[in-house]
């Protein structure tokens, strides 16, 4: 039976969608803005004024001089090093981790548990930090960019959570059949948690490829920035100056527009991630598993 909505309903729910409406445009049309200046023609960018809905003319010069900058290249190919190999020790030590603070009668869970969330809030600081990578001999090293930040709190405990949430009665089973810790997690609680690794896949593989500040800090070598270093340097050491040689049309314009096409081109994958783990998002931890 459809329940009738009274008019003060009603007029809730228009005011919702058209606030919600006002929001979302406000949240995209940044990224659309950016999208339309780099297919615009230059020079037409440079003089015009409010708004930008649609491309200014077509041109694709911008894209052709930044994948001409070989720097872009090696850029990807070191982000992509590092986002894989960190995402996937990520996942392991946070997995291991959850799982250690998830199981019951754990000897000292709480103190550890407390020791841990103590780093949430309080840490050593951005030069000891910096001095502990110069010990440990990671200046320099795009493993210095993996090996301190394969773990987050936050998101051990967003995963803890999600493992306690599976019934004990599957683990229970497993015991019984003779299977360990590693068995048990490997093949019961991590099958059974698709969602939120995809969730960890995601918190993990956007920070990595954000990240800039500690690979400015710690890489001097040029052939090992990643791509977010090669667009700060395009974006604010005018280093774009270099990439418009030989173009037709005002320099500054070029420039600007080619800061432009980089933003896209360092922003665009990590966006088509999400509707590959979007399914995921949607289902459950307990698809599969016996309900209590």
């Amino acid at each position: 039976m459809k329940v009738k909505k009274s008019t003060g309903e009603r007029i809730f729910q228009v005011f919702n969608y058209i606030f919600l409406t006002i929001i979302t445009l406000v949240c995209l049309y940044p990224m659309w803005h950016v999208a339309v200046a780099s297919f615009s023609n230059s020079n037409r960018l440079m003089s015009h004024t409010g708004f930008l809905l649609k491309p200014l003319g077509f041109s694709v010069q911008a894209y052709i001089k930044v994948f001409e900058n070989p720097m872009i290249l090696k850029g990807y190919l070191n982000t992509l090093f590092i986002l894989i190999t960190g995402v996937i020790l990520d996942l392991i030590l946070t997995s291991l981790a959850a799982y250690f603070f998830s199981r019951k009668n754990v000897l000292f869970k709480k103190p550890l548990m407390l020791m841990i969330m103590f780093t949430m809030f309080f840490s050593g600081g951005t030069i000891p930090f910096y001095l502990t990578l110069r010990d440990l001999h990671m200046i320099d090293s795009r493993w210095g960019l993996i090996i301190p930040f394969m773990i987050s709190t936050y998101n051990m405990i967003i995963m803890r959570t999600s493992f306690e949430a599976i019934p004990e009665s599957l683990t229970e089973a497993a015991r019984i059949d003779g299977a360990g810790h590693i068995t048990i997690l490997m093949k019961i609680i991590l099958p059974l948690s698709k969602a939120i690794l995809a969730v960890m896949v995601l918190y993990y593989g956007v920070s990595i490829w954000n990240g800039w500040f500690w690979a400015t800090a710690i890489l001097r070598d040029r052939e090992k920035y990643p791509l977010q270093v090669v667009l700060r340097e395009i974006l604010i050491s005018n280093d774009s100056q270099g990439m418009n040689a030989g173009a037709v049309g005002d320099a500054e314009a070029i420039a600007q527009s080619i800061r432009y096409a980089t933003i896209m081109v360092a922003t665009v994958p990590i966006l088509l991630v999400y509707p590959f783990l979007q399914k995921y998002f949607a289902s459950g931890v307990m698809i599969g598993a016996v309900k209590e």
